[in-house]
């Protein structure tokens, strides 16, 4: 099955309302859209955003104004001298002091202490307490979270669910990497990623809000049977809290610029070894801000594939082996953990040759 007729096929079910595509095989590049979206429509990536702001963190780092030992107290005092939980799943008050700081290296690798917990219930004991003080912890939008300092002041106003270094904890982590590269640089956020990777990059459609006269070419979002979000004019303006987990909106187009970007810098996983693996299976694995495949996968993707997915209903996965990159994106979240079957099919397609 190509790649037109996988995704064509689960639009006409009415399993997504539309989605466009973008698979580059070693140059030769091919793209496509269905139902209501075109090939230049704007998305909302959610996830996706994180390794984009994995990629500025280090440049940060290449440049010195990062350090991935270094401990984030200078730039994040508000994460400084940490309580942690004694048990994760335990009363909020019941702490115990945190053994080492905080580093950027942990941020990156989501083993700040942060985060949420894949094996366990949700929200948990931390989460829970932050959504209690007014921090979101459901589908991305603007304009719900505070701006960054009063949002790292809530955050500091809670201990750490496990110890600096413990346990791989998901999306936290990439918040506070938003914050802390712009402390790190003195600029906002959605300033620093259009200097220093956007806009050299030609990723004009890329940022955390959609201009009013691009509105056109930005659509709904599906949660479930439900519309979670209009394209209306909330994402015309700034959010108050640029969200470097889930916030970022963009096209297949500027996200193949991002991933030609990284063709020539190969992602190693840093989970194995200090351990395992995120996933159940022991397949997947993360980089410094970015997924890592640790084996070869039934849809064709080889060991040492790199990038992610975001749960609003966007993919981006590159193939070192086989020179392929593949991303697609919809206007349909995913509706449990695993992804849904257009995502199967369209990985089978574009990387099963």
């Amino acid at each position: 099955m190509d790649v037109r007729t996988a995704v064509e096929g689960r639009v006409a079910s009415g399993e997504v309302h539309g989605a466009a595509w973008l698979v580059d095989r070693a140059g030769d590049v091919s793209t496509g859209a269905a139902g209501i979206s075109a090939t230049d429509t704007i998305f909302r990536i959610s996830s996706v955003t994180k390794p984009v702001v994995a990629a500025l963190a280090m440049q940060l780092v290449d440049d010195g104004l990062l350090r991935l030992d270094d401990p984030v107290d200078g730039l994040l005092p508000e994460l400084a001298d940490r309580r942690v939980l004694r048990d994760p799943a335990g009363p909020i008050d019941d702490t115990v002091p945190a053994d080492r700081p905080i580093t950027v290296r942990d941020v990156l690798e989501f083993r700040l202490g942060l985060g949420m917990d894949f094996a366990g219930p949700f929200p948990g004991t931390v989460l829970g307490a932050l959504a209690e003080r007014g921090l979101p912890v459901g589908p991305p939008a603007p304009q719900q979270s505070p701006a960054p300092d009063e949002w790292m002041r809530v955050v500091g106003s809670v201990p750490l669910a496990v110890q600096p270094g413990a346990r791989w904890l998901y999306n936290t982590g990439a918040q506070v990497l938003g914050v802390l590269v712009a402390r790190a640089a003195g600029r906002p956020l959605p300033e620093l990623l259009a200097e220093r990777l956007l806009d050299p990059l030609g990723m004009v459609d890329t940022g955390f809000h959609v201009p009013p006269d691009r509105l056109g070419r930005f659509g709904r979002q599906w949660l479930g049977a439900d519309v979670y979000d209009e394209a209306d004019g909330q994402w015309a303006r700034p959010p108050a809290f640029p969200d470097a987990a889930s916030g970022l909106v963009s096209t297949v187009a500027d996200l193949h610029a991002f991933a030609t970007s990284l063709r020539a810098a190969p992602q190693a996983d840093m989970l194995t070894a200090r351990g395992g693996a995120h996933d159940a299976d022991g397949r997947e694995g993360w980089g410094l801000g970015i997924g890592v495949l640790l084996a070869d996968l039934p849809d064709g993707r080889h060991a040492g594939s790199y990038g992610w997915d975001g749960g609003l209903g966007s993919t981006w996965w590159t193939d070192p082996v086989s020179d392929t990159v593949a991303i697609l994106l919809t206007t349909d979240a995913w509706t449990s953990p695993q992804p849904t079957p257009v995502f199967t099919d369209f990985w089978t397609a574009a990387f099963a040759r």
